[in-house]
């Protein structure tokens, strides 16, 4: 008798992005770090349910500066990443954070700064060499994309999918043949609010 080699995984995020869920509004100081205490944090550090980008505002021109936010990644590895001040504005972190545990500025803001996450989210489908065979996803109240990319949440994207936008509307979909290859892991892409859940079978 036959044996599947192909697994699923399930993946949801319904938190909505938030200017100041890392840090509320403060003044901080030369070379200081921010102090976690938004609405996201527990104990000092945040954790969210996928990879999702750090946002900081400033309200005064920190453009000469940069903050150093430390965390996570999707895959549970080490991740730093030094973001350019903004001159009364926001700026967003490349990379996709799992968790949070310190932002610190490089310098000294002119003014308050506030972090929080925006609503682009990342995770993980399969570290390493894999085909994706289906999926099912649950849409949000609002259409959108979902992108399945190579070796890490900014790799190449090889496969699009788009949501209905019927908020609690299933879309199934299975792939022929040996499905979709990624090489070097499969991760996909999203924007928190047009999906609800999602199912992927890999093998």
């Amino acid at each position: 008798m036959g044996r599947s080699d192909v697994q699923a995984i399930t993946i949801s995020d319904e938190v909505a992005l938030d200017a100041n869920g890392i840090s509320t509004v403060a003044a901080v100081g030369d070379d200081a770090a921010l102090v976690i205490n938004g609405a996201l944090h527990s104990g000092g550090t945040v954790t969210n349910a996928s990879g999702r980008q750090v946002t900081i505002l400033s309200a005064g021109d920190d453009s000469g500066i940069s903050f150093t936010v430390v965390g996570t990644d999707v895959n549970g590895d080490a991740l730093s990443e030094s973001v350019t001040g903004a001159n009364a504005g926001t700026v967003t972190s490349s990379g996709f954070f799992k968790t949070i545990t310190s932002i610190t500025a490089v310098g000294d803001p002119a003014g308050n700064v506030t972090a929080g996450i925006n609503n682009s989210a990342a995770d993980v489908i399969f570290e390493g060499r894999a085909r994706l065979k289906g999926f099912s996803i649950v849409s949000g109240g609002t259409a959108g994309t979902i992108e399945f990319r190579n070796a890490s949440p900014t790799g190449t994207t090889l496969f699009k999918s788009r949501t209905i936008g019927t908020d609690n509307t299933t879309l199934d979909m299975t792939i022929p043949e040996e499905g979709v290859v990624f090489k070097d892991g499969m991760y996909v892409t999203y924007t928190v609010g047009t999906i609800d859940m999602m199912t992927f079978f890999y093998a």
